[in-house]
């Protein structure tokens, strides 16, 4: 378990994180989401024991990362936004080095180092790290922090400026670990598609204080009820009522109806208007409207 009482960290007189309380049970994928400026970066540097809260406790498998952050490096694996790789080594020298810091015997650091390679489809080939693509150094810096084999896993913006397929991948990955590998990841994104899809629980920050946390579920009950978006043609939109609010898009006419009443209504007026239904979608608000909700 994951558990966070009362955390603050201040810089100065400006307060980054303001009292952050939460608990998040394992294995699973925990997102922190947030406008930039929410205290994401920082709140994830505290949990991997690089800065020092102000004040409170944070609890990570009974260790608390305060007075022990030593034991707390031994079970995790952390992953910067912008990963500083060594570019003049290769890739298998590169992992090698860091089975020596981890302590990790050679013949047990290359069989590792393979079985991670081959698993994110990363096939080197004796290049150096400054001669592969971004979304390869990913995958090497992904390596790296499993190589020690941790249990928790704390990436910061893990998909950040990389190619859709690229990012398709590391997104599956990180489900494969969650999934087969029993492993728990914390990790921020800006792409909230991405942390709708793969996240168990979802914390939002706002100006360093907790604005929400909970499962999709949960969030989606807290802002909002389920709506229903109607798509329709018709040749004379002025036959429609003039009490009916519609936008169109790419020739058809969409109206939101908030309730099952509101439905057959618009339904019924669309048919009398001469229109034909094109479609009817059900949709909860998604992350990026709750951010919007919530405001910076």
């Amino acid at each position: 378990m994951i558990e966070a009482r009362g955390l603050v960290k201040d810089y100065g007189t400006f307060r980054a994180l303001d009292e952050v309380s939460f608990s998040f049970d394992d294995p699973g994928i925990f997102g922190i989401i947030g406008h930039n400026g929410a205290g994401k970066t920082t709140l994830l540097k505290c949990m991997a024991g690089l800065i020092q809260p102000t004040a409170g406790d944070l609890v990570i498998e009974g260790i608390d990362v305060r007075r022990n952050p030593a034991r707390l490096k031994e079970m995790l694996g952390y992953l910067p936004e912008e990963s500083r790789l060594y570019e003049t080594m290769t890739v298998e020298s590169y992992l090698r080095f860091f089975g020596d810091i981890y302590g990790i015997p050679a013949d047990e650091c290359r069989i590792r180092s393979d079985k991670l390679l081959s698993s994110l489809k990363l096939d080197p080939q004796g290049k150096r790290i400054g001669e592969l693509s971004k979304g390869m150094r990913r995958k090497v810096a992904i390596a790296r922090s499993l190589l020690h084999k941790p249990s928790l896993l704390i990436y910061d913006e893990p998909t950040s400026g990389l190619d859709p397929m690229t990012s398709r991948y590391i997104i599956g990955y990180l489900a494969h670990l969650r999934d087969t590998m029993q492993k728990t990841i914390l990790l921020s994104a800006h792409n909230l598609y991405q942390v709708e899809e793969i996240c168990d629980r979802v914390l939002i920050l706002r100006q360093g204080k907790i604005a929400a946390f909970g499962t999709m579920d949960e969030l989606r009950e807290q802002f909002g009820s389920l709506s229903y978006h109607i798509r329709f043609v018709t040749a004379d939109p002025s036959a429609l009522p003039h009490s009916l609010s519609f936008e169109e898009e790419s020739g058809e006419y969409v109206v939101i109806a908030e309730s099952m009443d509101d439905l057959n209504s618009v339904t019924a007026a669309v048919a009398s208007a001469g229109g034909t239904l094109r479609g009817i979608e059900s949709r909860y608000p998604s992350l990026e409207e709750m951010l919007l909700m919530i405001g910076k």
